[in-house]
C-alpha cells in the first residue's frame, strides 16, 4: 500500500501527544504516513504545529486546508471539540477523503448518521479512534475470553474515575469539556464510547435497553458523574463514570460461566474455578502486570495499533465498517442515557439491535431510524 497523505485538523492535546506523535514515529519507522497539512484556529496552536512539522502547510481553519490541498492529501484526521466532527467530516467527504475521527463520533444521532451515510456515498473510510481496544492489557483480555477459559460471558462492570476533566490547551478554552455547546455533554459524552465498546466486545452482543443517572457537582452545564445499566441479549453491563474521584483508574470486570477476569490499570487478574476430585470446587488465581500507559492520557503508545487498522479498512475498501457502525452505536447509547436521566432513570429501549455478526446491522443503523431517545 502506497504512502498516505494526511492531513490534521485540530492540533489540541490529544493531536499533538497522541496522534502527531505517533505520526512522526510511523514517518521514520516504517515510512507509511507523511503529514503534510495542518489546520488549527488558534495562532497558539498553528505556532506550536508549525514549531513541530516545519514542513507541514499550516491553515487557520479546515475550510482552507481542504480548498488548498484538493488531490494531495488521502486522509484527514480530526481531533477538534465534537460539536464539529460532522461539519469537518463530511467536508472531507466531498473532498474524497477518508476521515479518521476522534471519540465520540457525533455530539447527536443524526450527525453520527450523516457521516455513515456521507462515508457510503463518498465511498471513503470512516474510522473512530476506539483507542482502548488497543491497550495490551485489553488485548490480553480479549485473549482470555477467546480462549474460552472463563466460558460464556454474562456481566460486566466498567468504572473509569478521573479526579478532573481532560483539560485542553491553553491556546484555545482549556475548560470546553465542560462547555456543552462544544462537547455535547460531560463525561458521558468523553468517556462513554470506550465504556461501551468494550462491554458490546465483552458481551458479544449490542444492548437493547438502558437506564442511567447523570449529576453534576460544580456550576456547569455538563455532568461529572454518570452511572448506568445496560440491558443485553447476552447479559448486563453496569458502568460508573466520574471526574469527582480521588484518583486517576480504570477498573473493569468479565464474569462467564467459570471465572472471571479483573482489570485495574496495568493489572489483570483472572480467576478460575476449579472441581477437585472428590467433586468440591475451588479457585486458582493467575495474576500479572502488563504495561499499557494508562497514567498517558495521550495513549501515544496506542495509536500504531489504531492506525493500522484504520489503513487496513482503506485497503479493503470498508467504508463503514463495524468500528464505525459501533460509534454510531455509542452514540446513540449516550443520548439515550441523557434521554433516560432526564426522564427520573427510566429505562428506555435501544431499537433492538442484533448480537455481533448479525448481517443486518449496516442497514438498521444507515439507512434506519433506531434512535428512541
Amino acid at each position: 500500500m502506497k504512502k498516505l497523505r494526511g492531513g490534521i485538523v485540530g492540533y489540541g492535546f490529544i493531536m499533538e501527544k497522541g496522534h502527531a506523535a505517533g505520526y512522526k514515529r510511523r514517518a521514520q519507522d516504517l515510512q507509511d504516513v507523511d503529514v503534510s497539512a495542518i489546520a488549527d484556529i488558534s495562532p497558539e496552536r498553528r505556532a506550536v504545529a508549525q514549531a513541530q512539522w516545519p514542513a507541514a502547510r499550516i491553515y487557520d481553519d479546515y475550510r482552507a486546508l481542504l480548498a488548498a490541498e484538493a488531490g494531495r492529501l488521502d486522509f484527514v484526521d480530526v481531533a477538534t471539540p465534537p460539536s464539529d466532527h460532522a461539519e469537518i467530516a463530511n467536508a472531507a467527504f466531498e473532498r474524497g477523503l477518508h476521515v479518521l475521527c476522534e471519540k465520540p463520533l457525533a455530539a447527536s444521532i443524526d450527525d453520527a448518521r450523516g457521516m455513515l451515510r456521507n462515508a457510503v456515498r463518498a465511498e471513503r473510510v470512516l474510522y473512530p479512534c476506539h483507542n482502548y481496544k488497543h491497550a495490551p492489557v485489553i488485548k490480553a483480555v480479549r485473549a482470555v475470553l477467546e480462549s474460552g477459559r472463563i466460558g460464556k460471558v454474562h456481566l460486566v462492570t466498567l468504572q473509569t474515575f478521573r479526579n478532573t476533566h481532560a483539560k485542553g490547551v491553553t491556546g484555545w478554552r482549556p475548560d470546553w469539556r465542560r462547555e456543552r455547546r462544544y462537547s455535547g455533554g460531560g463525561i458521558a459524552m468523553d468517556h462513554g464510547s470506550h465504556t461501551f465498546y468494550l462491554a458490546f466486545e465483552w458481551l458479544r452482543s449490542y444492548p437493547i435497553a438502558i437506564t442511567a443517572r447523570t449529576a453534576t457537582l460544580g456550576a456547569f452545564d455538563t455532568e461529572d458523574d454518570f452511572s448506568c445499566s445496560l440491558r443485553f441479549p447476552t447479559g448486563v453491563a453496569t458502568a460508573h463514570l466520574s471526574w469527582n474521584a480521588g484518583v486517576r483508574k480504570v477498573m473493569y470486570t468479565v464474569h462467564g460461566e467459570r471465572g472471571a477476569v479483573r482489570v485495574e490499570d496495568d493489572d489483570i487478574e483472572v480467576a478460575l474455578q476449579e472441581r477437585a476430585p472428590d467433586g468440591s470446587t475451588g479457585w486458582s488465581f493467575e495474576r500479572q502486570a502488563i504495561s499499557s500507559d494508562w497514567m498517558d492520557s495521550s495513549h501515544v503508545t496506542w495509536f500504531n495499533s489504531l492506525f493500522d487498522d484504520f489503513k487496513g479498512a482503506i485497503a479493503r475498501g470498508e467504508f463503514v465498517g463495524r468500528e464505525a457502525e459501533e460509534s454510531f452505536l455509542c452514540v446513540q447509547l449516550i443520548a439515550t442515557a441523557y434521554a433516560s436521566a432526564r426522564e427520573g432513570s427510566r429505562e428506555l429501549p435501544l431499537g433492538g439491535l442484533t448480537a455481533l455478526g448479525g448481517d443486518d446491522l449496516h442497514d438498521r443503523i444507515v439507512m434506519k431510524d433506531v434512535s428512541h431517545a
